[in-house]
């Protein structure tokens, strides 16, 4: 069967293949295989580059333009070429190594140091940089980018409706009134501390040779500073070396990349089921598009499909997130091999995770607020007042305050006759008194309004 949108086997490169081509260029194997390219040649120009080493280098201009036309120029068919080795080696760091060798053939300075191209390192120090890079460039790149679109959209929803009052509903019942804008303002305020926590990982790199000791470099070289040197190497690519290593770069701070990206979709997945809910009670409406169905056979639907496609791809990205977060650092002894084959599952987690953004964003473009149904909800709950009359009460020493307004409201509500001949039997100041009366369900906001506005 010939591979299409249709065949695929993954949905991320079936149906959704459009939405998540950013990805592509950081998470495929096409892009894990340009990045160990990179990681090499940048190995052999260090290399070359350094007076003390002086078997290898220095390399002329030349050669060095050479050297770097190699990963801006790659293509697609250059990774097929080194698949193709690979076939043959069943190694694919090693087939990478030697298709570097054959393309640098024509090039007698280079080829006078193609032995250095993979010289004291092992297998490891490549991939853990690579995928450093990977993940580093596509968290700048895309990620993040996006997740700034839905704090900045759930802000501005905040500042748009930082005044119109909503009942709130604390166990599902009716409970003092908020704003519809300052619920807004408090999932911006999540997303963007989440947001924070993503960018400030920082990404760790290892390049100390079989087991983390240099023991190969420092048998060629014993008197070479290799643990400064290579540090240099590895901070030069924007990463933060990792000194302790076994084998292979732990991968603690791709954990907590990881589980950090799984807060943030935690936080979007919780509004997502209250704006679901916001569009059920009617606080929302949706802006419809010419020519969408809701239903097969209810013709008036206008579903919330955005919020519930993004809930379902907000679960499946933190399932695979949580599972990398707590596999990734647990290696047997020196090293084991079940993170490879774990760790080319980055970009399908992530994948998840940006397709459901991008669910998000759309549902948030539709929402339109019905002020009069939020209206017609608070007016329909004056036993919501109980609380500021029984608060005003505590303050001037009326006996019992709680008890009484249980007693008036509990369970049967009350009407705005009711609660106000009730106010007008207190024995508090006349002033306080015409206080409470002025007030209403859409006026009891305390500072939500100020709290959206300030976000």
């Amino acid at each position: 069967m010939t591979l299409s949108s249709l065949t695929a086997l993954s949905p991320l490169d079936g149906r959704y293949a459009d939405k998540l081509e950013p990805l592509r260029d950081y998470f495929s194997e096409f892009g894990l295989i340009r990045n160990r390219v990179r990681v090499e040649i940048e190995w052999l120009k260090a290399l070359a580059g350094e007076p003390a080493l002086a078997e290898i280098g220095p390399f002329s201009d030349a050669t060095v333009v050479e050297l770097e036309s190699i990963v801006a120029g790659f293509t697609v068919a250059d990774a097929a070429a080194i698949k193709s080795i690979e076939a043959v080696t069943n190694h694919d760091v090693k087939a990478m190594e030697y298709w570097l060798k054959e393309r640098l053939v024509a090039n007698a300075e280079a080829m006078a140091a193609t032995e250095f191209i993979h010289f004291a390192c092992t297998s490891e120090d490549i991939n853990n940089v690579s995928h450093g890079l990977m993940l580093g460039e596509a968290r700048e790149k895309v990620l993040l980018p996006v997740q700034d679109l839905l704090v900045e959209r759930f802000r501005e929803l905040a500042h748009v409706l930082a005044e119109l009052p909503m009942l709130a509903r604390t166990h599902g019942q009716p409970a003092t009134p908020t704003t519809l804008g300052k619920e807004m303002a408090n999932i911006c305020a999540r997303l963007a501390r989440a947001r924070k926590h993503i960018a400030g990982v920082s990404l760790t790199a290892k390049w100390n040779g079989a087991v983390g000791n240099y023991n190969a470099a420092l048998s060629a070289y014993p008197a070479f500073d290799w643990e400064g040197f290579n540090r240099r190497f590895i901070e030069s690519f924007g990463l933060e070396f990792n000194p302790y290593t076994i084998q292979i770069e732990p991968h603690d701070a791709t954990a907590e990349l990881f589980d950090a990206i799984a807060r943030f979709n935690t936080m979007l997945l919780d509004a997502d089921r209250d704006l679901w809910q916001y569009i059920s009670l009617g606080y929302f409406k949706q802006r419809m598009k010419a020519g969408e169905i809701g239903s097969s056979t209810m013709p008036h639907k206008v579903n919330p499909i955005d919020f519930e496609n993004s809930e379902g791809n907000l679960g499946l990205a933190n399932a695979l997130l949580r599972h990398l977060a707590e596999k990734l650092p647990i290696s047997r002894m020196q090293r084991d091999l079940t993170d490879s084959t774990v760790l080319r599952n980055m970009g399908v987690a992530i994948g998840y995770a940006v397709l459901a953004y991008d669910s998000s964003l759309r549902g948030l473009a539709k929402l339109e607020a019905d002020e009069q149904r939020l209206l017609g909800d608070l007016d329909a709950c004056w036993e919501i007042l109980a609380e500021p009359v029984q608060t005003v009460m505590r303050r001037y020493g009326v006996a019992n305050p709680y008890e009484q307004l249980k007693e008036l409201t509990r369970g049967k509500g009350i009407t705005r006759e009711g609660l106000h001949a009730f106010i007008n039997n207190l024995a508090i100041p006349d002033a306080e008194k015409q206080r409470l009366l002025q007030m209403t369900p859409a006026t009891y906001l305390g500072l939500a309004a100020e709290l959206a506005k300030r976000i």
